[in-house]
């Protein structure tokens, strides 16, 4: 069975950092590429980064420059650092594999003064 289990959201204020983590479990982490995609209130399901592996990487461009997006194959886990928040960073962050589209629960991220 297939799990991903996203953690590290929270309240931050305008200009901080956060950094998410994803497990992931039941498959074959280290051969896949992995996303990570967002969902702000009332707006559709943003895609955020792609890491593809072997340190290959790609961004939204409203992210491009703040966010990185990295892996730990021995640990199985999807990293995304986010710098320089800003207020429209704020909604769900969601991990998902791209070959299936298949994705954790997700976690909040809220960036207010």
């Amino acid at each position: 069975e297939v799990q991903l289990v996203e953690s590290g959201g929270g309240l931050v204020q305008p200009g901080g950092s956060l950094r998410l983590s994803c497990a992931a479990s039941g498959f074959s982490f280290s051969s896949r590429p992995m996303k990570w995609v967002r969902q702000s209130p009332g707006k559709g399901l943003e895609w955020v980064a792609t890491s593809y592996g072997a340190g290959v990487t790609s961004y939204g461009e409203s992210v491009r420059g703040r966010f990185t997006i990295s892996r730990d194959n021995a640990k199985n886990t999807l990293y995304l650092q986010m710098n320089s928040l800003k207020p429209e960073d704020t909604g769900v962050y969601y991990c998902a594999r791209v070959d299936s589209g298949e994705r954790g629960q997700g976690t909040q991220v809220t960036v207010s003064s």
